[in-house]
């Protein structure tokens, strides 16, 4: 059960405060027409997705990595005969994620406005990506008033976690992390011994699926405006 103990609120940012695979998946599409003289929309996004992966381990996450994907795997698919035409037409595409509206998803200013005038919890954004475009995002969204910090790290790890709580001077237990990723929100924090709040969000990135679970430190809310009733 969820007790007084929770001292630090770690929120998520992408999909649990603001829209944002939502904008990914629109790009996505466009990207597949403009390179359909190569493949088939499913062949394009499917070689698009393996390219990620193998960027991943030194691009990192965010649209400024999403962006070099699009363009690598541009070549790769038609096999070095697109044309820089078409390449810059990708880079804008890349470059339009820069600048999504990072607009509050329902019922999210409304219950951070209550969780932060309540005095309760020390209230964090904890995110991965890439610093600037996600403190930008932050910044779009209006909401950054609520929040104590912002925390951008590479990836949501083990240690990340961990540092998270050092840095507040909770442990783990006195942490809860709010956000739409079972894999990278919900699933490490219950590993380390504290509470999570999966608010699932109707997209999710491929790479974020994984097999979910319940738990005894696990609330499955079905919107953000669960969360207040849960803590106050």
């Amino acid at each position: 059960m969820l007790t007084d103990d929770i001292k630090l609120l770690a929120f998520d940012a992408d999909d649990t405060l603001w829209d944002c695979q939502s904008h990914f998946v629109a790009v996505e599409e466009a990207y597949c027409r403009l390179l359909s003289d190569y493949g088939s929309a499913d062949e394009i996004s499917q070689a698009l997705f393996a390219t990620e992966t193998a960027d991943m381990p030194l691009l990192g996450y965010g649209c400024k990595a999403f962006t070099i994907s699009l363009v690598e795997n541009a070549i790769v698919v038609s096999s070095g005969k697109v044309d820089a035409a078409t390449i810059m037409k990708v880079v804008g595409l890349g470059r339009s994620l820069l600048e999504l509206p990072a607009t509050p998803l329902p019922e999210v200013e409304a219950t951070l406005k209550r969780l932060h005038d309540s005095g309760r919890y020390t209230m964090v954004v904890f995110t991965k990506g890439e610093i600037l475009d996600q403190e930008n995002k932050l910044r779009r969204s209006g909401l950054g008033r609520f929040f104590d910090d912002a925390v951008v790290v590479a990836d949501k790890t083990h240690d990340e976690y961990n540092r998270l709580c050092s840095r507040y001077g909770v442990s783990m237990q006195q942490m809860m992390m709010i956000g739409n990723s079972f894999k990278s929100d919900i699933e490490p924090v219950l590993q380390l011994g504290g509470t999570a709040a999966h608010i699932p969000f109707h997209v999710l990135w491929q790479y974020e699926k994984t097999e979910e679970y319940d738990h005894e430190r696990l609330f499955r809310l079905q919107h953000f405006g669960e969360l207040a009733p849960l803590l106050l």
